[in-house]
């Protein structure tokens, strides 16, 4: 079995409302200032004036697709900077909504659980349709990517093979006696502890906390027995490269995750919209994957370069 330790990957706490604000504060602190200069060279003068700055979020997979939405917009002749790192949620919205950046992007479920914490809606078309009453004034959401990327209950395939787990039904009926590896916040999530006992009647015995999104840290305790479930990221490559289970989730405790640009309105042409949706056409949860593996393997790549090499490769970029 080969051991892929992944860069860092912690889109996972990002599904729900702000602890506090020290949390956000210690956030802002890891994961840098909304007011960093922006980093990514663009070209000088837009055809249609006016200049777009795209954030991300605190994680590897954020800032690749981050790059590439400034790729395509700079391809369309527009200008258009990157300003990385910005750190959770709970951040990067408010930056959008005060204009410290114009779009990043998100992941249409757990965004729906930011805005509504009460939200129903699971399936992908459901969630999307219900997103633009839900978001505030300024706002909205461009047009999901194919790729998804969402939340999920992982155990190695000894654990699998022991316990004959395929689904977190089959897991309910030995939660008590694992412990999981998760950020903090999943004990308090709505699709976390509290939706686990709800959905499933799946009450873990405990949880140690990891805040790298199902990296390094996770994976080791989960190979190393000192967990026996975990919350890893879909589009990670460990998954794979380590002959992990994903359990399969057949009462849709993890809302649909498809990848969207949340933007300013005020700030969208036609021509950005246009470019964005086009990247959304073409973007996929397997492009996802290896976008992740080029910035986590043993080649790891800088993001910009990563997503450089996806926009030439699809044609958008000559």
């Amino acid at each position: 079995m080969k051991n892929t330790v992944p860069m860092t990957l912690t889109r996972r706490g990002l599904g729900g409302l702000a602890a506090g604000v020290g949390v956000a504060l210690a956030l802002s602190a890891c994961g840098g200032s909304p007011l960093a200069t922006p980093s990514t060279s663009a070209p000088s003068g837009s055809a249609d004036g006016g200049s777009l700055v795209v954030g991300s979020a605190d994680f590897p997979e954020s800032q690749v697709i981050a790059e590439i939405y400034v790729g395509a917009l700079n391809a369309a002749g527009l200008t258009a900077t990157s300003k990385p790192n910005i750190g959770s949620r709970e951040i990067y919205f408010k930056a959008v909504q005060d204009g410290s950046v114009d779009l990043v992007p998100d992941y249409s479920g757990n965004l729906l659980s930011y805005v509504d914490t009460e939200a129903t809606e699971v399936s992908a078309e459901d969630v999307f349709k219900a997103l633009p009453g839900k978001l505030p004034d300024g706002l909205a959401v461009l047009e999901p990517a194919k790729a998804e990327s969402k939340d999920a209950m992982v155990v190695t395939k000894a654990t699998a093979e022991k316990y004959q787990l395929k689904s977190i039904e089959d897991l309910a009926k030995v939660c008590k006696d694992f412990t999981m590896a998760a950020p903090a916040t999943f004990e308090t999530r709505a699709y976390g502890f509290p939706g686990l006992k709800a959905n499933y009647g799946c009450e873990l015995k405990g949880l140690q906390p990891f805040n790298d999104g199902g990296g390094n840290l996770t994976l080791q305790a989960l190979l190393e027995d000192k967990v026996q479930v975990a919350d890893i990221y879909t589009t990670t490559p460990s998954i794979a490269d380590n002959d992990l289970v994903v359990l399969e989730d057949p009462k849709n405790n993890f809302k649909a995750q498809q990848v969207l640009p949340l933007v300013k309105e005020a700030k969208m042409t036609d021509k950005a919209k246009e470019a964005l949706n086009n990247v959304s056409k073409i973007l996929t949860t397997d492009d996802l994957i290896n976008l992740n593996r080029a910035v986590s393997g043993d080649q790891k790549q800088a993001p910009k370069d990563a997503a450089a090499a996806w926009l030439k490769d699809k044609g958008i970029v000559k």
